[in-house]
């Protein structure tokens, strides 16, 4: 298996970074000055325990790449970002390449199926960092993260039992799984506080309106008669695995969300996360103001260029009223 990184940022970095530490030939795809950054002097993975410098190879563009039989492509970048990523890929690969979702929400995987024929869908649980171009942080040591994975949206085969295999391999717990959806799907529940941290900061995660937003996701989840796992089951899969400690004496300041407003990017997860949420309400005829108003509040902060934590979770929730 090769492994090609198309995002090559703070998931696909530190999936990449540990695959090639541990042997496997890896290729990451990324652009601007973080491309400028990997290309001119390779990967700087830092962890609670280390910090090293990868010399992986990088291209800024899939159109660069010679594809062979054994090419499995982790596609990392944001989900605002999937349809022109595979839009290029598409023009340049045969439909027939693996796809390996390692994106938050559930809406990658079927743009990604509208022009490839094996896509996978990956859970990913994995505290990281990007915020300086060239450099990645993982957290959590000694295992890095869950990376569960499976075909979408659902059923498995020997290629995710292999991907799982060399995960597992390289400091990530990673299953096969043949209900992959029904795992994101639950994800997509837990993340819908990623935007009242980047909008309120961390400490508003679990909050009011963090409650809020997961109980308008349950009704919606429910109308829909679609399947997800719950926090018990969530639980149980986490275990004690993930143990994020500070690097450098500097503890993970936010999670994707907060990141994309603290690197001034212009734009923002939220419509695949709280917007999902919306959209199924729209749907069903179940009412969703909180998630609106997250997806609202974020998108405007992001496009404004806002540094996170710039409205408190007092003046939202007086929004509500």
């Amino acid at each position: 298996m090769r492994p090609i990184v198309l995002g090559a940022g703070a998931i696909g970095g530190v999936i990449g970074g540990r695959l090639f530490e541990h042997g496997h030939e890896v290729l990451l795809i990324a652009r601007g000055e973080h491309y400028q950054a990997l290309s001119g002097g390779g990967l700087r993975l830092e962890s609670p325990d280390a910090a090293v410098t990868l010399p992986i190879p990088t291209v800024q563009s899939p159109a660069q790449i010679s594809f062979q039989d054994n090419d499995v492509i982790i596609l990392a970048v944001k989900s605002q970002d999937t349809t022109l990523a595979v839009d290029v890929l598409a023009s340049v690969a045969p439909a027939t390449l693996p796809i390996v979702c390692a994106q938050n929400g559930v809406e990658n995987e079927r743009i990604v199926l509208r022009r490839f024929a094996n896509v996978y869908g990956m859970c990913v649980m994995c505290p990281t960092t990007h915020l300086v171009p060239g450099a990645v942080q993982a957290h959590s040591t000694p295992v890095t993260g869950l990376l569960d994975l499976g075909r979408w949206p659902m059923g498995s085969d020997d290629r995710a039992e292999t991907i799982a295999s060399a995960l597992r391999a390289s400091t990530f717990s990673s299953e096969a799984r043949i209900d992959i959806a029904r795992w994101k799907w639950g994800k997509l529940v837990m993340n819908l506080g990623n935007a009242i941290e980047a909008i309120c900061g961390p400490a508003a995660r679990g909050g009011e309106l963090t409650r809020a937003a997961q109980q308008e996701a349950v009704a919606c989840l429910d109308a829909s008669g679609i399947a997800y796992v719950g926090n018990k089951e969530d639980a149980a899969r986490r275990a004690d695995l993930l143990t994020p400690l500070p690097i450098g004496g500097v503890p993970r300041q936010g999670g994707s969300s907060w990141q994309s407003l603290a690197r001034s990017s212009g734009t923002i997860e939220t419509n695949f996360l709280n917007g999902e949420i919306v959209l199924l309400g729209r749907i069903h005829g179940v009412p969703t103001p909180v998630n609106g108003l997250l997806q609202q509040v974020a998108n405007q902060l992001a496009r404004d260029r806002r540094t996170p934590g710039s409205i408190s979770e007092a003046e939202l929730l007086s929004r509500l009223e």
